[in-house]
């Protein structure tokens, strides 16, 4: 880890996360609402840490999924979806394109790096509906090279290994 990870890590309470990384749920809405005859929160927020040479593992929830970037690193948000394949940049004003906040669609397989060889970015997620982790999802390869093989190297890069 860089040396300002451990540091956050411990800070903020976070854990790892299945996906890769390091998270902590922060908000969690009392308000609920009905999903598909299923209650459940109106809407979820976490703090999420990427350390250089970890990656967000490719993974696809039910619901909208925004980044919101806090500090350190650029992290590139990779995405599939019936769109296509796109690639996001979430970081701070005057990085390049960099955007501070970016949103990825609900059902859309998504995953994430830091951009930067030796760096992390700390960054929050708010979903909604809210996150629960039997709409969460790890990409296999077969999966995603079947339907985008022209991002072979990308996607054998971003799943995880059991």
């Amino acid at each position: 880890m860089t040396t300002s990870a451990p540091r956050i890590v411990q800070r903020l309470g976070l854990t790892a996360h299945p996906e890769g990384g390091w998270f902590r749920e922060t908000y969690r809405a009392a308000q609920t609402i009905d999903v598909n005859g299923q209650s459940r929160s109106a809407s979820t927020g976490i703090y999420f840490l990427l350390d250089s040479g970890q990656v967000s593992h490719l993974h696809r929830i039910d619901a909208d999924e925004l980044w919101h970037h806090y500090e350190g690193q650029c992290l590139r948000i990779h995405v599939f979806d019936q769109q296509g394949y796109r690639s996001l940049l979430l970081g701070p004003f005057g990085d390049g394109d960099a955007q501070p906040q970016l949103w990825v669609p609900a059902g859309a397989w998504f995953g994430a790096e830091v951009v930067a060889p030796d760096g992390y970015a700390l960054v929050g997620c708010t979903v909604a509906p809210g996150f629960e982790f039997d709409s969460f999802e790890l990409a296999t390869e077969d999966q995603l090279l079947a339907q985008w093989p022209e991002q072979a190297s990308l996607i054998q890069r971003m799943t995880a290994r059991s």
